[in-house]
């Protein structure tokens, strides 16, 4: 299954990062036309953020060491945690279901959407990932293709080089929860600001290039053969 997350606020017109995911759904689509796909988009349809209810019924559940998502009712107490639990075994069920994580992540602040970040803090449940037999990840087989735009350059060299924590935040973010290096692939498209914004003026050839590039990326990599769930990859 190909899950297929957005984050930005804007319109799928305004977008490069909406435009950048649909070119990879629409080539993996063709390639793969009778695979499952899920489209989440967290701007139209947010989730929730965090409660109380949440944090208790994590903290009780990491006491148990590996708790696996089917054991995790028998701990629930009440119906504030019921409530949190309901919203979450979704979003931590479709990830576990998908073969390939399609993430559309524009730069905000130098980092990432809140709508992104509260799919983070939720799904990210104690426990939900890893295999209660060996201790390994469940995600240790998963591809996760994160395609980032930003408004400036913020690439290595460029004078705002040490304000990226977006990049970093996701490299560290998938592979402490357990996503191979090699399966890990973060694209990004540079300078989508200008011809907006007057201080990029004479940028427009390193802009172009860098979306370019980042199109001919996602195009290759939305064409690679699909391996099913469950098999060597």
């Amino acid at each position: 299954m190909l899950l297929h997350i957005d984050s930005s606020a804007d319109t799928a017109a305004d977008s490069v990062s909406r435009r950048l995911t649909e070119r990879f759904v629409r080539v993996w689509r063709e390639r793969h036309a009778t695979a499952p796909y899920r489209h989440r988009d967290l701007s139209a349809d947010p989730v929730p953020p965090l409660t109380a209810a949440y944090a208790t019924l994590g903290r009780r559940v990491e006491s148990q060491g590996f708790v696996p998502p089917a054991r995790v009712p028998a701990l629930i107490r009440s119906a504030a945690e019921r409530r949190e639990w309901d919203l979450t075994l979704p979003l931590i069920t479709e990830l576990l279901a998908a073969d390939t994580v399609l993430l559309g992540v524009p730069m905000y602040n130098f980092s990432v959407p809140a709508a992104l970040k509260a799919w983070i803090d939720r799904v990210t449940f104690p426990g939900a990932f890893t295999d209660p037999d060996t201790g390994e990840s469940l995600l240790r087989d998963t591809r996760v293709i994160v395609v980032m735009a930003r408004g400036g350059g913020y690439g290595p060299g460029t004078p705002r080089s040490a304000f990226d924590f977006q990049t970093p935040y996701l490299r560290a973010y998938f592979t402490q929860l357990g996503v191979a290096p090699d399966h890990l692939h973060l694209i990004a498209a540079e300078l989508t600001r200008v011809g907006l914004q007057p201080r990029l003026a004479g940028l427009e050839d390193v802009a172009a290039a860098s979306l370019a590039a980042a199109r001919e990326t996602v195009t290759a990599l939305a064409g690679e053969p699909r391996v099913p769930s469950g098999l060597p990859r």
